[in-house]
């Protein structure tokens, strides 16, 4: 007998309990409290989210393909001097060291540097495909207005 009374006393307390005050305070506002730090990290996860589109799919125009590392070391200086507008790469694929010149979206822009640079160079000049670099601004400018 003892034991229903306790049962029957807590039922009827926790249906008398609330776990919340379900009245509104009348302006319907959200004040949010927050470390000022996740504003630092928040800008950190903004820059490197803006590294991963600086590698993408795109072509470089290839220059020379040599066994000869210095064949390829005075191609690449060539190139620098020349057009120094552009950056130059010195791949190494063993055995073959290979200077690409060039960062471009499309074959066609790569193809124009292609034939500048193919009266340079006797071996061939080439017009390739690869992971670019492409830099935040390069690419902000480039979007289309919506």
């Amino acid at each position: 007998m003892q034991k229903l009374f306790i049962l029957v006393c807590c039922l009827l307390g926790s249906s008398w309990a609330m776990a919340q005050d379900y009245t509104m305070s009348g302006n319907g506002s959200v004040k949010v409290i927050k470390d000022s730090r996740l504003d630092v990290l928040i800008r950190k996860q903004i820059y490197i989210n803006t590294l991963a589109i600086r590698n993408q799919s795109g072509f470089r125009v290839q220059v020379i393909s040599t066994n000869k590392r210095g064949d390829a070391n005075e191609a690449k200086a060539r190139v620098m001097q020349l057009y120094n507008d552009y950056r130059t790469y010195l791949d190494y694929q063993a055995p073959y060291f290979k200077v690409r010149v060039g960062d471009f979206k499309t074959r066609e822009e790569a193809s124009e540097l292609r034939d500048k640079l193919s009266s340079l160079f006797s071996g061939g000049v080439f017009v390739v495909p690869a992971i670019i670099n492409v830099s935040p601004d390069k690419e902000l400018s480039n979007e289309e207005p919506y």
